[in-house]
């Protein structure tokens, strides 16, 4: 059986493609860098993290973006004729006042890896682009018209338009095609499909939230007129009929759905296997309750699905709940390299499993100025939007422990370095070493940001020696705190321990849609030269306890 979620932690809005025996998934980044992630399997079980589609900060710039902003819900296809990948993928720069500022690009590569093209500018009338080759060649984008005229039905409707790649641009305004197969409202995430003549669109309806779905409609035309699925929604996490087309709030909690292990179950894609097997992959969540607050962020789940005699999409088994076990597949079992859990920063370049905030995570850390460490410059402040130097892995179970040792000479208060658990700017806890003038020396001790407010913890730092410290995060469930030691055998609690469910969407009022984060970092907030040097980054995560 394959059990979900098949990507624990922040991985939402899945798009699945195959090439041959290849079958790949791409997802959101948001304001990460490296920009949308590829999973690679052979099997549809086993998964590796193959490369990133974005890896270039200044062609694509996410500096000073707030929160949430940034990289959303990357299409990622394959077009057998030309032996080519295209992606497309939007980069939004505002939300303010729900206007919803977008600007979508396409770029393409002949391998998954790259080098992708320069970007081809597309549209700003929506998000969640993505992209359907057809099968006469031509080529369509299809998208959410953001709507932002009073008395119109928010957030907007589906919408087309033909894609001219020997001209880069599209034809004309993008036509509106299809408000929906369910009341739910919020409709997003549009992808074009074809089979048996039959064009099929796939949205997602609800809202990214606990009402969240995916429907489906059909038209013999690419134009339309589409009908929907007489049983939509095919898939969610809480079935039944809802009216709330006039609400375009997003979350929805009163749709909480306790007989359901997977919550948010929406955003979906699906590719057939050579045998005709159809798989879905879609974001799922799974919240602390009853507090709902999804502290992983918007995970993504696989379901096996089947179609009908009279062309709809099923899942198999029957019913329309996201189910947590889901059949294998009938293909030969393969195998895929994992994340480690230890690294010792001995290889030739920083592994792909590490992201930063808004650049890439080797302008700032390096492992080749002293082998067998990273060592990591200090710039910015935590709470900046610029130039930040976290080094944070995926928080993948909320039981977690994370451990390093680090060599870091602060000369100025200024200057702080260690560990990390990060929602966003306005939501983190740092262990951290710095310069105390007070002691006349260097401490430890904890900061907390919640919400903006921040609080040091100085009645618990500790006066420590030069030379190397080992630091180490514990997340236990709704409880996370801190500990130091100087041997790497007997550590300490420092700081307080503090509400685990407060990192998630639901609680963090100045970013939502991503997921927490933990790992190293250094600040220098007067020249951004001083650095900390780490042995060691250890990731033990038990992915086989559940959220309670």
């Amino acid at each position: 059986m394959i059990k979900n979620p098949i990507f624990p932690g922040f991985n939402p809005d899945p798009c699945f493609c195959r090439k041959g025996d290849d079958y790949y998934i791409a997802v959101s980044t948001f304001e990460w860098f490296p920009g949308i992630p590829v999973y690679h399997s052979r099997d549809l079980k086993h998964w590796e993290l193959l490369t990133h589609i974005l890896t270039d900060d200044e062609k694509v710039s996410l500096r000073r973006l707030p929160s949430a902003k940034g990289v959303w819900a990357p299409c990622l296809t394959y077009c057998e004729e030309e032996d080519r990948f295209y992606v497309v993928y939007g980069v939004m720069n505002s939300m303010n006042a729900r206007y919803f500022d977008v600007d979508n690009y396409l770029i393409t590569a002949k391998d998954i890896r790259g080098p992708w093209s320069e970007p081809v500018y597309l549209h700003s009338a929506g998000f969640d682009a993505s992209l359907f080759h057809d099968e006469d060649g031509r080529k369509w984008i299809v998208s959410l018209e953001w709507e932002t005229r009073e008395g119109y039905e928010k957030p907007g409707v589906i919408c087309l338009a033909e894609y001219l790649p020997e001209k880069k641009a599209v034809a004309g305004y993008p036509r509106r095609i299809w408000r929906g197969g369910t009341d739910r409202g919020c409709i997003e995430a549009p992808h074009l499909t074809k089979k048996n003549g039959w064009y099929y669109l796939m949205c997602a309806e609800g809202g990214t939230g606990y009402n969240h779905c995916v429907t489906m409609a059909r038209a013999r035309t690419v134009w339309g007129p589409y009908e929907g699925d007489p049983e939509n929604p095919i898939l969610t996490s809480v079935p039944g009929v809802s009216w709330e087309r006039d609400d375009p709030d997003h979350l929805k909690p009163q749709y909480f759905n306790p007989a359901s292990a997977l919550q948010k179950a929406g955003h979906g894609s699906y590719v057939e296997t050579p045998g005709g097997e159809v798989y879905l992959a879609h974001l799922a969540a799974r919240p602390f309750v009853p507090e709902l607050r999804c502290t992983l962020g918007r995970e993504t789940a696989l379901q096996k699905m089947e179609w009908t005699e009279d062309g709809w999409l099923r899942l198999a088994g029957g019913g329309n709940l996201a189910k947590v076990q889901v059949p294998e597949s009938t293909l030969p079992e393969y195998p895929m390299p994992e994340i480690p859990s230890f690294d010792d920063f001995d290889g030739e370049e920083l592994g792909n499993w590490y992201y930063a905030p808004r650049q890439m995570p080797q302008s700032f850390a390096d492992i080749k100025a002293r082998p067998g460490w990273v060592r990591i410059r200090g710039e910015e402040s935590r709470t900046s939007l610029n130039r930040v130097s976290i080094l944070a892995r995926k928080l993948t179970s909320v039981y977690v422990r994370i451990t390093t040792k680090m060599e870091f000479h602060p000369e100025v208060y200024q200057h702080s370095a260690g560990l990390i658990i990060y929602y966003d700017n306005m939501n983190y806890t740092n262990l951290r070493k710095y310069y105390s003038e007070t002691l006349g020396k260097s401490a430890l001790s904890v900061t907390r940001l919640e919400n903006g407010k921040k609080t040091e913890y100085v009645d618990s730092r500790v006066p420590v020696e030069e030379g190397p410290v080992y630091l180490r995060l514990y997340v236990e469930g709704r409880k996370t705190w801190f500990e130091w030691s100087m041997d790497g055998e007997h550590y300490r609690k420092i700081g307080p321990s503090f509400d685990t469910t407060t990192f998630s969407d639901e609680y963090c009022r100045y970013g939502e849609f991503t997921g927490t984060m933990a790992g190293l970092t250094c600040a220098d907030r007067v020249f951004h030269r001083q650095y900390a040097d780490f042995d060691f980054f250890e990731y033990l995560a038990d992915e086989s306890r559940a959220v309670d």
